[in-house]
C-alpha cells in the first residue's frame, strides 16, 4: 500500500516539497516584517541618499536664494558649478 509516508519503502516524492514550503514561509515572514515592523527605519546596509538637497545644504540655500530673486540666473549657474565641483551632486542626469 502506497501512502505519503512510505512510497515503495521510502519517503515519497512529496518530501521534495518541504524545502519549498520552508522557503515560502521564510519569504513570507521577511515580506511581512519589511512591510510592517521595519518600515520607517533606515536599514544599516542601505547607503545614505544624497541625491537631493535637504535642509541647509549649500545647494538648497542657493536654490532658495535664486527662487526668492536674490541672485540672477547667471549667478545661480556659476555658483552651482562651483558647488558641483566641491560637493558633487549624485542625481540622475546631473539634476539634483
Amino acid at each position: 500500500m502506497q501512502t505519503l509516508a512510505h512510497w515503495d519503502g521510502g519517503p515519497g516524492p512529496w518530501i521534495l516539497l518541504f524545502p519549498l514550503i520552508w522557503a515560502a514561509v521564510i519569504a513570507g515572514a521577511v515580506t511581512v516584517l519589511r512591510r510592517t515592523a521595519w518600515r520607517g527605519r533606515r536599514a544599516p546596509w542601505r547607503g545614505v541618499d544624497d541625491s537631493r538637497p535637504t535642509g541647509d545644504s549649500p545647494i538648497a540655500v542657493l536654490g532658495r536664494r535664486f527662487a526668492s530673486g536674490e541672485i540672477d540666473e547667471d549667478e545661480y549657474w556659476r555658483r552651482l558649478s562651483v558647488l558641483d565641483e566641491q560637493f558633487g551632486r549624485t542625481g540622475k542626469g546631473g539634476v539634483a
